[in-house]
């Protein structure tokens, strides 16, 4: 999922140039040669995912299927009536694990019989996270927000909520086809390669065809918000935003007039402009974050100072994960450390 409604920011106004208007949810229609733009409604603050339909000439892979709920699924089997019945779907892919981007996979490949293209990591997480139905789900959850200094209302809700990555996805397939980054893949008589984006998810698929200068970018590059880059309560030390600046430098060999496909927003050309951006934001964040330490402060205090709208309890979440993302990078750039304390949350300070 992408910041905006999931409590994170945007970043200043787009520097990029859309060439389309958004469709109305359910309406499929050609954005390239090809390739069709489905968008369909989340339940969220962030409204909309895009999903990519490729008519291959005797088939159409899919790209992404959407929240897995009855709304999206009821506008799927409109669409495989209405404007997809002339030949079969053989190929589903999916760009990473998800809700919004996996949430219908095992139904739709279940009920056309169409095998699953993932990243390794990214079926694993799916599979794992869709099947753990433990309380101790939600018993992981509150210590995680009770470390970072949550009110205790807020930790119980968390345990309260379980594990809700289940009530998005279906039952994914038992098996996949799997790819790694720089494997090319022949989809509608074009090569594309595929590039791996990190951060945001751990190994999220973008494609690109040089022949048709076109990124399907999944959440990597985003137009206007930008991707929670977080560290989630698995692994609350991760360093996610390097992950993310490292693997968006492969972007910049592309052209700058490469035509993006974002999985949330419009599309757009101005690659370079975009990623200069997005870096430009992460170092602004990362400063707010520091000066916010000067004294030492739980992560849930400097969240606080990150996120200054009011955030409702799902976007709480996403907040705090990325401000411990933040905050995660410092402490590996040497300009903040970790404060533990037995009797409270742990807190950071500057390193003087």
């Amino acid at each position: 999922m992408a910041n905006r409604g999931n409590g994170s920011t945007r970043t200043q106004g787009a520097v990029v140039d859309y060439i389309a208007d958004a469709p109305a949810f359910g309406e499929i229609v050609e954005i390239a040669p090809d390739i069709c733009w489905f968008r369909q409604p989340l339940p969220f603050a962030l409204d909309h995912v895009n999903n990519w339909i490729i008519d291959e000439g005797r088939s159409y892979t899919l790209i992404d299927t959407g929240h897995g709920n009855p709304e999206v699924q009821a506008m799927w089997d409109r669409a495989l009536r209405d404007r997809l019945a002339d030949k079969p779907i053989t190929r589903v892919l999916v760009t990473h694990f998800h809700p919004d981007h996996a949430g219908n996979a095992g139904w739709l490949c279940r009920k056309l019989g169409a095998g699953l293209i993932m990243t390794e990591l990214e079926f694993a997480m799916t599979r794992a996270l869709e099947l753990d139905d433990r309380p101790g789900y939600g018993d992981a959850a509150a210590a995680y927000f009770a470390d970072a200094g949550a009110p205790i209302e807020i930790v119980e809700a968390m345990r309260a909520r379980g594990n809700p990555y289940r009530r998005g996805v279906s039952e994914p397939p038992r098996s996949f086809r799997g790819v790694r980054d720089g494997d090319l893949l022949k989809i509608a008589d074009s090569n594309w390669q595929v590039m791996i984006g990190r951060g945001h998810a751990p190994e999220m698929i973008c494609l690109y065809s040089a022949e048709r200068n076109l990124l399907i970018a999944a959440d990597q590059l985003l137009p206007r918000i930008t991707p929670v880059v977080g560290a989630w309560q698995a692994m609350p030390e991760a360093d996610p935003i390097s992950d993310f600046i490292a693997s968006n430098r492969q972007f910049r060999d592309l052209p700058e007039d490469t035509l993006v496909l974002p999985s949330h927003g419009r599309p757009y050309r101005g690659l370079h402009r975009r990623l200069d951006q997005l870096d430009g934001h992460h170092e602004e964040r990362l400063q707010r974050a520091l000066g916010l330490c000067a004294e030492p402060a739980s992560a849930f205090a400097i969240m606080g100072g990150l996120f200054e709208r009011h955030l409702d309890r799902h976007q709480i979440g996403f907040a705090l994960a990325e401000t411990l993302a933040h905050l995660n990078h410092l402490v590996e750039r040497g300009e903040l450390e970790r404060v533990d304390d037995s009797a409270g949350p742990r807190r950071f300070r500057q390193i003087a």
